[in-house]
């Protein structure tokens, strides 16, 4: 078989695991990001510094193991890019680390958080522009506040910072591409999303200070979440697979036990959350929920959603309660304890692998992979042992499926009437400026002497080009 024809075997069988159904054997997809470096002999600063390194490693990986999906590169904060922009909220290995660790977050301490408690009116009023004039400077080591002087170093990090975004950006698809012609290893995931509360915790408020505002001002925060639904349900959107096979990738961080309780949830986090996701669904799209931590308090949230329309990726959850509860409307991944892979004997880790594919995989809708993000501890002969498990018996007995097609998970005259049904975002207020815009053309064009020929052709270019500030300021908050 050639590797063109590995890649659409696999791809079928992955996106027909993801829709919640059973394709000729259980596909394997681990999420590794430092191990990749231990295996290929790099060190954590090698590939968290040098992305062709990473992207080196994540190939050499996937055509090792044979797997059937991976991330084209896990370790996705590339230092480089963060020390152009002078990010003070990252840990570079080698700089202040050890050059064998991996890239740190560091959220700063209470009263130095990135966003202040009175500061919610101006987030609310126009969240992109919060973004480049009170947080970005707050996070850079380079960039200047508002009234203070222009320098060499400020006007450097705004091009360095995105002339290194681009050419990592750029870099992707010849990945994408690599992986396939080399490995005939599909690309796991597309696009990029975070919960709207979790932004508030992870890089705006800070946890402590989010802790805080829920008890002092939870009407205002719930307002902050509602003004950056749009603008994260675009960057999600505009990110996501253009053929709508792999899901968007939601990284889920701060809405569970004990973060907030359950009645926040309920308050705050969910109610601006599913509508985005019923809006992904309608345009077609999954959504992985990367769930990190715990998340049993909230099944029957998550039950509300459309069938089909996530799949949920179990980390410290029972994988065999999040089977029993969620099972029957959508698709599973993970649950293999990452302390067993990087600790546990080869052995142990057979068992309980066994285990996950008798219980959990029986019916389909299920991929093989560990509960978290794999780093540099995962033992190199334990997740070859889980490899092994699910090349030996994650297959399904001839006759017992249907030969997969490579079609999306929301595909089907019935599946597209179901989705157009939804609500999703429709209805919703609208910002007063728009998702993806910085500055409106409507305000640019009163500044211009009077346009002849085509207006609609400068006004394109206009907003195509203003686009590229949008991108780049978004993607510092939900990417480095």
């Amino acid at each position: 078989m050639d590797t063109e024809q590995l890649y659409q075997q696999r791809l079928a069988r992955y996106v027909t695991a993801l829709r919640n159904e059973k394709p000729d054997r259980v596909p394997i997809r681990p999420f590794v990001a430092e191990f990749t470096a231990r295996y290929a002999g790099y060190t954590c600063q090698e590939v968290a510094h040098d992305y062709t390194k990473a992207f080196d490693a994540a190939v050499k990986c996937a055509r090792d193991f044979d797997w059937d999906a991976v991330v084209p590169n896990m370790v996705y904060v590339w230092t480089g890019l963060a020390q152009a922009i002078g990010l003070r909220y990252y840990g570079i290995p080698g700089i202040g680390l050890p050059h064998t660790s991996g890239f740190n977050y560091i959220e700063p301490p209470e009263g130095q958080a990135f966003m202040r408690a009175d500061e919610y009116d101006a987030l609310i009023a126009d969240p992109t522009a919060f973004l480049y004039n009170v947080w970005l400077p707050r996070v850079s080591t380079e960039v200047s506040r508002i009234g203070e002087p222009s320098t060499y170093r400020n006007n450097l990090s705004c091009v360095k910072g995105a002339m290194a975004m681009l050419s990592y950006f750029y870099a992707f698809g010849p990945q994408v591409q690599r992986l396939r012609t080399e490995c005939g290893t599909p690309s796991a995931i597309a696009g990029i999303f975070k919960a709207p509360f979790d932004i508030l915790a992870d890089k705006l408020r800070g946890y402590i200070g989010l802790t805080m505002d829920m008890v002092e001002q939870p009407d205002k925060v719930l307002k902050a979440c509602e003004a950056l639904m749009p603008h994260l349900c675009h960057v999600g959107l505009t990110t996501a697979d253009p053929a709508r096979q792999v899901p968007i990738g939601f990284w889920m961080h701060r809405g569970c036990v004990p973060f907030v309780n359950p009645r926040q949830f309920d308050s705050h986090y969910w109610p601006t959350l599913k509508p985005i996701i019923e809006e992904f669904w309608k345009q077609g799209h999954q959504t992985l929920f990367y769930a990190e931590g715990k998340w049993r308090h909230h099944f029957d949230a998550f039950r509300e959603l459309p069938d089909r329309s996530i799949v949920f990726h179990c980390d410290r959850d029972d994988i065999f309660e999040a089977h029993r509860r969620l099972h029957d409307k959508f698709a599973l991944s993970g649950g293999v304890p990452n302390t067993l892979l990087s600790f546990g004997q080869p052995e142990e880790v057979r068992e309980f692998c066994e285990r996950v594919l008798r219980e959990v995989a029986g019916n389909g809708g299920y991929i093989l992979d560990a509960g978290a993000i794999m780093q540099d501890d995962t033992s190199i002969e334990n997740l070859r042992v889980m490899t092994e498990v699910g090349r030996q018996h994650g297959g399904y007995a001839a006759g017992s499926y249907t030969p997969p097609t490579v079609t999306p998970p929301g595909a089907g005259a019935q599946a597209v009437l179901d989705r157009a049904a939804l609500t999703g975002m429709a209805g919703r207020p609208q910002p007063r400026v728009a998702p993806g815009v910085c500055f409106p053309w409507e305000q640019k064009a009163r500044e211009l002497p009077p346009i002849t020929g085509s207006p609609d052709l400068v006004r394109k270019i206009w907003e195509d080009v203003d686009a590229f500030g949008n991108l780049y300021i978004w993607q510092l908050l939900l990417s480095f």
